[in-house]
């Protein structure tokens, strides 16, 4: 809970967006992005430029109010902010959601603390402090908590039950790497052993093998054995920077980077030598690749990129195995994070927006639901879950999605999206924002602007 000094506040509103027809767009190509106020004409659809132009500003002197995006005789999807936070922590760099039934949200900042939040209430109800700074990343797995900070060290916290107190603790359990190995290996000259030599900008954990991955600026993405924490692997992975890795259930490791590409790579059991093997490389159309998430059920492994483009590709009948499904268009600036759950994918822009996107017909398609606007800076980190407020989902005509958006201006925000079913979707003329394999393109509403 807070410190009775501390000078943190926090702020509370919510609004309903009725989203029916929206307009249709397809492309996969690439065009170079300008100034945001001065978008090139393919990049955004009429009606969606109109509800971005005319959506409320998020702050704690500005109220919301409905915005209609279409007009149509049977509402489908509905969304507004439910609750806005902000911390004198500086910029929100991470965030994660608990995988147990605790219902509990993690996030990191410029700060030396991790908040914990509880859900759906979003309340703060604990803080995770060290002397360190910047957490840059989290993760949570097997009611452990692993946080990345600026040092390029990974702190883990042990969540544990308090009988006594009947309240749900977090007790520090390790540091990654440990101190005095570190020490030896520097002296011993063993790069192995050693620490990342710059920022950490990815972690991802393989609960079956028990193995903590961690990529960085440096190239190179380091594999640890949480047990004994030590390094067990180094993968010298890209020519540039990593942004961002993922590791799927069958145990393939997805790596992201500034050299446009995202590389696909699987562990050899009968190697010692090279217990990580280059399986294929996937090309992003010469952009940046900075965020991945994959589905669900690991079908569809999505990347999004600098020139606002999300790319997806299918996966095959073979491990490893991807065919290039397509793009999703709609964010004017850098794709920075991105976050799947259900039949809902998530992106974060550094065009101050997020969006909500359905995938249809086994992900041949993805129908934009919603555009979230309200912050003032960046979106740097996103989390999703399904269902209302019992964090559960709802069974009757609605799917709901809460997301979570952490910003560079400071702000924590929850949304709530619902999507009402509706039996005459397929005769009705349903014109949303669709990604297909198509070279179609729409004009630019001309009086877009930037919120202030």
């Amino acid at each position: 809970m807070d410190s009775p000094n501390s000078p943190d506040f926090a702020f509370t509103s919510s609004t309903k967006h009725n989203n029916n027809n929206i307009f249709r767009s397809h492309s996969t190509k690439e065009s170079p992005f300008s100034n945001f106020l001065n978008s090139p004409s393919h990049l955004s659809c009429p009606t969606l430029s109109r509800s971005l132009q005319n959506s409320p500003i998020s702050s704690p002197h500005h109220h919301y109010f409905p915005t209609k995006i279409s007009d149509s005789d049977h509402p489908k999807t509905t969304y507004h902010c439910a609750s806005s936070v902000l911390r004198n922590d500086g910029q929100i760099m991470s965030i994660a959601l608990s995988s147990s039934s605790s219902g509990l949200l993690y996030t990191g900042s410029d700060s030396n603390l991790v908040r914990v939040w509880k859900l759906p209430e979003f309340t703060e109800c604990g803080q995770l402090r060290t002397k360190a700074s910047k957490i840059v990343a989290i993760e949570v797995s097997n009611d452990t908590v692993y946080a990345a900070y600026g040092d390029g060290k990974i702190r883990m916290w042990t969540m544990i039950w308090d009988t006594n107190h009947k309240v749900l603790k977090h007790v520090r359990s390790a540091t990654i790497p440990k101190t005095l190995g570190y020490v030896r290996s520097y002296i011993a000259g063993k790069d192995k052993t050693m620490k990342h030599k710059r920022v950490i900008t990815s972690i991802a954990i393989n609960t079956a093998e028990d193995i903590l991955y961690t990529a960085s600026l440096d190239k190179t993405v380091k594999l640890w054995q949480i047990s004994d924490m030590k390094c067990i692997e180094t993968i010298k992975a890209h020519n540039e920077p990593i942004n961002d890795i993922i590791v799927s259930d069958d145990g393939v490791l997805y790596t992201a980077s500034d050299d446009a590409s995202v590389r696909v790579w699987r562990r050899n059991f009968c190697s010692h030598d090279q217990p990580h093997s280059l399986t294929v490389t996937l090309h992003a159309k010469f952009s940046p690749v900075k965020a991945l998430t994959l589905a669900n059920d690991g079908g569809i492994l999505y990347g999004g990129c600098t020139d606002g483009y999300i790319h997806y590709w299918l996966k095959g009948w073979f491990v490893g195995q991807l065919q290039y499904g397509g793009s999703i268009q709609g964010h004017t600036h850098a794709v920075l994070c991105l976050a799947s759950v259900g039949k809902y994918v998530v992106s974060g822009s550094a065009d101050s927006t997020s969006r909500v996107w359905s995938r249809e017909q086994d992900g041949q398609q993805h129908v934009c639901l919603a555009v979230l606007v309200g912050h003032r800076g960046p979106i740097k980190c996103v989390t999703a879950f399904l269902g209302g407020c019992n964090l559960v989902d709802d069974d009757n005509e609605e799917d709901s999605c809460n997301v979570c958006t952490g910003s560079l201006d400071g702000v924590l925000k929850l949304w709530r999206v619902t999507h009402t079913k509706n039996v005459h979707d397929h005769n009705s003329n349903n014109t949303m924002c669709l990604s297909q394999p198509e070279n179609k393109y729409f004009d630019f509403y001309k009086g877009f602007q930037r919120p202030l």
